[in-house]
C-alpha cells in the first residue's frame, strides 16, 4: 500500500497521508516523500495550490517512533545526534511547509497530535472536520514539542495559550481550536473534501507569484521589526510587478473585466 498518496487535479497537488491503522503516524519515508513533494510544487508552475490531508479517522498521530528509520541510524547515541535528528527530520517538515512557494491548505480530518498538528498549523489556511482535535502530546510523553511547536503556537495564540496547551497537552476540539485561531473553517466530515478543494482550486485560479510573495511577507513580518518588513513588502512588489499576472490584474482593472491569471 502506498503510504503517501499524490495527485494533481486542477492545479492542486494533493498530498494523503495513508496509514489509518496507524492513525497516519508519520515515518521516516513518508516524511521524506511529503517534503519531495512539497518542493516539487514550488518548482512545478502547473501546480498553484497544495492541499495536505489524510485517510481514516486520523490526521497524523504524530511521529511513528517505532519504525521507518533512517537506514544507517546509530546504533549508539552520542551527543548531537538527537540534536541533528531533529533538524533533519521533524524541522525539515515543518519549514517544508512553510517555504513552499505555492498556498498549503491543510484538511484536517480527525486527530492531530504532536508533529501531526505542527503540520497542520504550519499550513497557510486550516480546514477541519467537526471531530478533529488538536493535540500537543509531548508533555505527556515527557518530551519539549518539537517540529516548530513552540515557534507555530505564540505566533497563532498569543504565548500564554500556547503554553497551556503545551503544558497540559489537552485535546482541543475542532471548535474551539477555531475559536482560538488554530483554524480557519470548521466543516462537517462529508464536507471536508469538498470546503478543501474550493478553496484550493480558488487559489489555483488566483496570481500564483503575488500569493507566494505575500506568504513570504507575512511569515517573515513575525521575525522581524517594522523596517524589515516594509523593505521585504517593497521588494516583493518590484519582484511582482515584474509577473505576467500582475500586469493582467491591472489591465483587466483598467478594462472592466475578469483577470485570468496563469501563475507566471
Amino acid at each position: 500500500m502506498d503510504e503517501i498518496l499524490h495527485s494533481v487535479d486542477a492545479n492542486v497537488s494533493w498530498i494523503t497521508l495513508n496509514r489509518p491503522d496507524a492513525m497516519n503516524a508519520v515515518t521516516w519515508d513518508q516524511r521524506e516523500r511529503v517534503i519531495r513533494l512539497l518542493e516539487e510544487a514550488s518548482a512545478d508552475p502547473d501546480v498553484r495550490a497544495v492541499v495536505i490531508t489524510a485517510t481514516g479517522k486520523g490526521f497524523c498521530a504524530g511521529a511513528d517512533l517505532r519504525g521507518g528509520s533512517p537506514p544507517a541510524q546509530a546504533t549508539e547515541r552520542v551527543a548531537g545526534d538527537v540534536a541533528r535528528m531533529i533538524r533533519l527530520g521533524a524541522q525539515r517538515l515543518i519549514t517544508a511547509v512553510l517555504d513552499c512557494e505555492k498556498p498549503v491548505i491543510a484538511a484536517v480530518n480527525g486527530t492531530a497530535a504532536g508533529i501531526g498538528a505542527h503540520l497542520a498549523l504550519a499550513c497557510d489556511l486550516v480546514i477541519a472536520s467537526e471531530g478533529a482535535r488538536f493535540i500537543e502530546v509531548f508533555v505527556r510523553r515527557g518530551l519539549v514539542p518539537d517540529g516548530g511547536g513552540a515557534y507555530l503556537l505564540p505566533r497563532l495564540i498569543g504565548p500564554q495559550k500556547a503554553k497551556e496547551l503545551i503544558f497540559f497537552g489537552d485535546a482541543v476540539p475542532a471548535a474551539e481550536a477555531a475559536r482560538l485561531g488554530l483554524v480557519n473553517k470548521v466543516v462537517p466530515a462529508e464536507e471536508l473534501e469538498a470546503a478543501a478543494r474550493e478553496w484550493a482550486e480558488r487559489l489555483a485560479q488566483g496570481p500564483t507569484r503575488a500569493l507566494a510573495l505575500a506568504k513570504q511577507l507575512v511569515n517573515a513580518s513575525l521575525d522581524g521589526d517594522r523596517a524589515a518588513a516594509l523593505a521585504a513588502e517593497a521588494t516583493a512588489q518590484e519582484i511582482n510587478m515584474g509577473t505576467a499576472d500582475a500586469n493582467e490584474g491591472v489591465a483587466s482593472f483598467v478594462e472592466r473585466r475578469t483577470p485570468k491569471y496563469t501563475g507566471r
